[in-house]
């Protein structure tokens, strides 16, 4: 038994450090397996931008069709603009011819003749007076009254005549007119022969000859009158142009222009823009207390309160701004139809590729965003191009028209933010129909 193990021993062969070093040197080596390697998921601005690259990969891959699919955009937007520049170009030039309108300012004119149930226009009676002027003046919160008169009159300087509108008025009416002079000063008599008169009267009587108005004199009917002072430029009004006219004192027009005893017009001035309210009520009271009417409805007067004009007609211009501004955008909503068209058979286009990104890892939030990009994409771009088409058309309008050229950046803030919204909210049911689909449908779909 001894003799077996040891013969055991014996025929087991012990490597040495030789057949040791040997061994490692001639053992076969296998390679070690690779770990796949993984793609990390873009997320935040990166994922974002990766997005909008390919999006905009895809609407370049159809040029035509993406540009046709923007064109309800860029009409839209485009109209909205100019529409807008028009309105506030419009609207500063109303404003400019309001400007000389005074608020604070109410005109009382005589009431409509009624002849055998005939109503005749307005101013048609003869009750205010003189002397309806001067009790006036004695309300409170009244800062300056006048009587007005009209004398239809040419005028005549040398060889030159013109037709203006010639009234006689109080000197206090430099203040309720809101006139401030451009040489010269405002008459402060009621009586004397001295006269104002506007730039249109200028340029038809003096300019011609080269002559300086002050100090002339010029003749109106058979009396005459010399010029004290000229008036600075108004422009249109809401009677016409404010700048054909002259003033005379109310007294010396009366007696020996007009030679009615009954005034035209009686202009009232309050004190405050917020006290009109007031001021007019009292006056009608007044006035119906001198006239003995009882009955509101029975009123031989109208009042024209200007602060009402004023704010009806800045109300009509915002009004129709809006109106049309409304119809503009009409051509947005039918571009965002547009969009969800186009998206929509953008999705059946590519629904095997939409398959293949959802087998290979994509989330259905991944292909959303992909494809609400692409939608958001082309409202932008039509935006971009819409905001510029507008712009020149603004600026061709200005030219030809010589307005002033006239657009609150906001307008085009709001033209640019509302077509960006137009691409979210029509292309958010494409987008998520792609995000619904079925990996396995998708990627069996030819």
């Amino acid at each position: 038994m001894k003799t077996l193990k040891s013969q055991a021993r014996t025929n087991t062969a012990v490597p040495t450090a030789h057949d040791a070093g040997r061994s490692r040197t001639h053992l076969p080596t296998t390679p070690m397996p690779r770990k796949p390697q993984q793609h990390r998921r873009l997320r935040g601005l990166p994922g974002l931008y990766r997005n909008c690259i390919s999006a905009m990969q895809s609407l370049r891959a159809n040029k035509t069709r993406s540009l046709l699919t923007s064109l309800g955009i860029i009409i839209g937007v485009g109209a909205v603009i100019v529409i807008v520049s028009i309105a506030q170009s419009s609207t500063a030039s109303i404003n400019g011819r309001l400007s000389t309108l005074n608020p604070a300012e109410l005109i009382i004119r005589p009431g409509s003749a009624n002849t055998g149930g005939v109503r005749a226009g307005a101013g048609s009676l003869q009750t205010l007076t003189q002397a309806d002027a001067d009790a006036l003046a004695q309300v409170p919160n009244v800062a300056a009254v006048s009587p007005v008169t009209n004398a239809g009159r040419q005028v005549i300087f040398q060889n030159q005549n013109w037709a203006p509108t010639i009234q006689g008025v109080y000197p206090s009416y430099q203040q309720i007119g809101s006139w401030q002079m451009q040489e010269g000063t405002f008459f402060t008599s009621t009586k004397s022969s001295d006269a104002v008169i506007g730039q249109t009267v200028v340029d038809n009587l003096f300019t011609p000859l080269g002559i300086d108005p002050l100090g002339q004199h010029i003749r109106i009917g058979n009396v005459s009158f010399t010029v004290v002072g000229v008036l600075s430029p108004k422009g249109g009004s809401s009677a016409g142009n404010a700048d054909d006219v002259v003033y005379v004192p109310f007294d010396t027009a009366q007696q020996q222009l007009s030679g009615n005893h009954f005034v035209t017009a009686i202009d009232v001035t309050a004190s405050d823009t917020s006290q009109v309210t007031s001021v007019q009520t009292a006056v009608q009271q007044l006035l119906e207390q001198r006239h003995t009417i009882s009955n509101p409805q029975l009123d031989d007067f109208l009042i024209q309160n200007q602060s009402q004009i004023i704010s009806t007609v800045q109300g009509t211009a915002q009004t129709l701004t809006l109106l049309l501004v409304s119809v503009a955008s009409i051509s947005l909503i039918v571009g965002g139809i547009g969009i969800m068209n186009i998206m929509l058979v953008s999705v059946t286009e590519r629904t095997r590729e939409i398959g293949i990104r959802m087998a290979i890892g994509a989330r259905p939030r991944d292909v959303m965003t992909q494809f609400l990009i692409e939608a958001v994409m082309l409202s932008v771009l039509g935006g971009t191009i819409g905001i510029l088409l507008g712009l020149g058309g603004a600026v061709i309008y200005s030219l030809t028209t010589q307005a002033a050229f006239v657009l609150s950046p906001i307008a085009i803030v709001l033209a640019f933010g509302f077509a960006a919204l137009v691409g979210v909210v029509f292309g958010f049911y494409p987008a998520r129909r792609a995000a619904h689909l079925d990996p396995i449908v998708a990627l069996r779909t030819e």
